[in-house]
């Protein structure tokens, strides 16, 4: 049976792969954004959104704008954020509007227009540091590591000074919010699945790994790490790494992350759910750096490791994708080196604004980077 389903942020990288998909199986697809500068230059549409989607440009703060948006509406994908790690630490107040006022607007419209479910996109970044492995096999969870000029080691510490190992995160770990980003993403994570119920609706969260691939915004400096790093080597100069690049992170296709959605959207299972979403793979951020310069032909230029810390970054953290795997049926099917022969395909005929440095400089001049 055909449904409407409306995409909050559905212009950008993840919510136009999942209004294909929706429109692909027959359904019916409304797009509510505000077309971000930031990420779309120039306020302009992006040449792969769906043309069979119906397109609202406006903001999702807006309340005249969210009732229309909401009328005739099955189901929702809320993807309107701001998005970015480091950006959230000196842009306070535009992170709180956009990602939890933005998130409570919504839910205010719903009451008035209740959905059959709401899904979420949540981050892997409310986990803070993921799980833990001592050297005597013990599991930590609360981890927090001391700064490098203190302990001489950038990975966090047991009590006899020996490094901890990551181990893959579940669902079930305590939140350690680290940065805004995280602390907004939590936010938007807990009205979905506080207010959803309160009002007959089903609320799912989805905590999203690194997603990568074709389509992502190679000239916004706060976007996924594997975008700048390819806006960099387009340019021909080094991606810029933090630390010491041994930094463990899992990378999920773009597709796969869309996949989950329309999962999150359709199976039973999902009701009052919260989901990791990766590929299952840990990497280091060096070695994707490296491997990315590979794939994209410029194999001399070898990243850039700052030894330099950002404010609100965390050391380790990859998942645990058994409950997503158990109870949404998600399976990652892209393999990551010829994910990155595909992204190396596309930014070839892209043209992208390198602005890391910029974004650096705006990190240290508020003593953010040390």
């Amino acid at each position: 049976m055909a449904e409407r389903f409306l995409i909050t942020g559905g212009a950008g990288f993840i919510g136009r792969r999942v209004a294909s998909l929706l429109l692909q199986a027959g359904h019916r697809v409304r797009i509510l954004d505000s077309l971000l500068p930031q990420v779309h230059p120039a306020g302009a549409l992006p040449p792969d959104l769906p043309r069979d989607a119906e397109t609202i440009i406006g903001d999702v703060r807006d309340a005249a704008m969210l009732h229309r948006a909401l009328v005739g509406v099955d189901k929702v994908v809320h993807l309107a954020a701001e998005v970015g790690v480091g950006q959230s630490m000196y842009a306070v107040d535009r992170y709180v509007a956009v990602n939890d006022l933005g998130t409570a607007m919504l839910f205010q419209a719903l009451i008035e227009r209740p959905v059959a479910r709401v899904v979420v996109a949540s981050s892997m970044s409310i986990y803070g540091e993921g799980l833990y492995r001592d050297a005597d096999g013990q599991v930590h969870e609360g981890v927090t590591r001391m700064p490098r000029a203190a302990t001489g080691s950038w990975d966090p510490l047991d009590a006899e000074g020996r490094p901890l190992r990551p181990v893959p995160t579940p669902e079930t770990k305590r939140p350690a919010l680290a940065s805004v980003y995280a602390i907004t993403k939590y936010v938007q994570e807990r009205l979905t699945l506080t207010l959803a119920p309160a009002y007959g609706m089903e609320g799912v969260a989805l905590r999203l790994w690194n997603a990568y691939g074709p389509g992502q915004a190679l000239s916004n400096p706060y976007t996924g790490v594997l975008a700048i790093f390819a806006a960099r080597l387009h340019h021909g100069q080094p991606p810029l790494v933090f630390e010491d690049g041994a930094q463990q992170r899992d990378f999920v296709h773009v597709d796969d992350v869309a996949e989950a959605f329309v999962l999150a959207l359709q199976r039973p299972e999902a009701a009052g759910g919260v989901f990791n979403i990766g590929s299952g793979e840990q990497r280091s951020i060096a070695d994707v750096a490296s491997l990315l310069a590979e794939a994209m032909g410029r194999d001399g230029i070898a990243p850039e490791i700052t030894q330099k810390a950002r404010a609100g970054d965390i050391r380790h953290c990859v998942p645990d994708i058994s409950l997503a795997e158990a109870k949404l049926g998600y399976v990652a099917r892209r393999g990551f080196r010829e994910g990155l022969v595909e992204l190396a395909a596309w930014v070839a005929e892209q043209q992208a604004e390198d602005r890391t440095a910029q974004a650096r400089r705006e990190l240290e001049a508020r003593g953010l980077v040390a």
